[in-house]
């Protein structure tokens, strides 16, 4: 656990967050087409058929860089990340990137279609404090694996590629600054192809980055997406500019970013055992459905979900739709005793540890449990994968940040805070 920060604030001073302006590398071209057409998802949300059309798209497509495919399985764990680096500097060397002459920080903006309001935040250099401070905290698990990939790809590049996310704490004069950078027209410019509008400013006003570092400074921050890539750097250490990562930071709560939930997928798990297993932990009830197949049990689960009068998890084959509700000792005895309250009560770690650890029996691997960002991706996946998903509700923001600050993590993929930001408009080269 991280150590608390308790204590009287005139001997205990506050550490917030340290940002600075970076000379970006960003796509020549700047045409909003052009950069739809180059730019990606979030590394982790790329499926392999999704990378392969991304890759398909355009020769330079950002795909290339953040997920490299060798054509040699025998050429090493290190061959896709040398490969990334070759990519890399073949597109500097051609212009299809070019490098900002002066640091700046950028204001971003993601509008979605319809709903709520826009998300602001700034993207800058954040300074990696040291370990246990309580400036940046992390509330997810991760896998050594996972962030040894993303590791190796840093060191070989030298550049951050994709920006990881932090929620902070409120600063009012944000808005204000906000306010003032959007009267002048965007430097960048796209809509994805779920209809979110991404717009960012280049800042280079003195006064202005003075400002936001100066505001962001008294704000302490929770990783909201990118657990795996901070721990990358962190390990990766070292000088020329690698103490620092490339960070989207965005408010906790109003202009900030929402929770969606990630589901889970267990394969080869029959759904009548399941069933059976969960009645050990669970009041189990069924959940009509209509007589649409899959769709039909995606579209019945999603309307349970969003009713604030039900409780519980939901578990399914894609064909069949189960209530699983009031868990039993048996399922709260298999939740760690030295958690903390904001962390015990959660869905996804009581699916985590009670349902699919104890009540299933499987073991927490990426072969056992398999998450899926999207409700209708989980069903779909359990429907003809002969498998059971387990579908969840989303923890609140303010569920995230009072695990974080207990120093406790939630399971991996526990959360998936929207609306992203696309990868591949700008890059932080870790070199001055």
């Amino acid at each position: 656990m991280l150590p608390s920060s308790a204590g009287p604030p005139s001997h205990r001073p506050v550490p917030g967050l340290e940002v600075r302006p970076f000379r970006a590398l960003t796509y020549r071209q700047r045409d909003p087409a052009y950069l739809a057409r180059v730019s990606s998802p979030a590394y982790d949300l790329v499926t392999p058929a999704g990378r392969d059309r991304l890759a398909e798209t355009d020769p330079h497509n950002v795909v290339r860089l953040i997920l490299p495919r060798t054509v040699d399985a025998a050429s090493g764990a290190d061959a896709p990340a040398h490969l990334a680096a070759s990519t890399l500097r073949t597109w500097v060397t051609e212009r299809v990137l070019v490098r900002d002459p002066r640091p700046a920080l950028w204001l971003y903006e993601l509008a979605p279609p319809d709903g709520p309001a826009a998300t602001t935040g700034w993207l800058g250099a954040v300074t990696i404090p040291p370990v246990g401070s309580p400036a940046i905290l992390p509330h997810e698990d991760t896998f050594p694996d996972a962030v040894e990939g993303r590791r190796a790809l840093l060191a070989a590049t030298g550049t951050d590629l994709e920006p990881i996310v932090l929620a902070h704490d409120p600063q009012p004069e944000l808005d204000e600054r906000a306010r003032q950078v959007r009267r002048g027209a965007a430097t960048l410019q796209l809509t994805d192809a779920d209809g979110v509008r991404h717009r960012l400013w280049r800042v280079t006003d003195a006064g202005v980055v003075a400002s936001v570092t100066g505001a962001l400074g008294r704000a302490r921050a929770v990783i909201a997406d990118g657990h795996h890539r901070f721990a990358a750097a962190r390990a990766h250490g070292g000088a020329d500019g690698a103490d620092a990562v490339l960070a989207l930071l965005t408010p906790m709560g109003a202009g900030g970013l929402r929770v969606d939930p990630i589901h889970r997928v267990v394969p080869g798990l029959s759904f009548p055992s399941a069933v059976e297993s969960a009645g050990r932990g669970f009041v189990t009830a069924a959940v009509p459905v209509g007589a649409d197949g899959w769709p039909g049990v995606a579209a019945a689960a999603r309307a349970w979900l969003h009713d604030p009068g039900e409780r519980g998890l939901l578990i399914t084959d894609g064909r069949s739709l189960v209530r699983l509700s009031a868990p039993t000792s048996e399922v709260r005895d298999a939740v760690p005793a030295e958690a903390p309250p904001a962390w015990r009560e959660l869905d996804v770690v009581l699916a985590h540890h009670g349902l699919i650890g104890r009540l299933w029996g499987r073991p927490d691997t990426v072969d056992s449990v398999l998450v899926a960002h999207r409700l209708e991706e989980a069903v779909r996946s359990a429907a003809e994968g002969a498998g059971v998903a387990v579908l969840l509700r989303a923890p609140s923001p303010t569920d995230v940040a009072a695990v974080a600050r207990a120093g406790a993590r939630m399971p991996r993929k526990s959360t998936l805070f929207v609306p992203k930001p696309r990868t591949g408009l700008v890059f932080r080269p870790l070199a001055d």
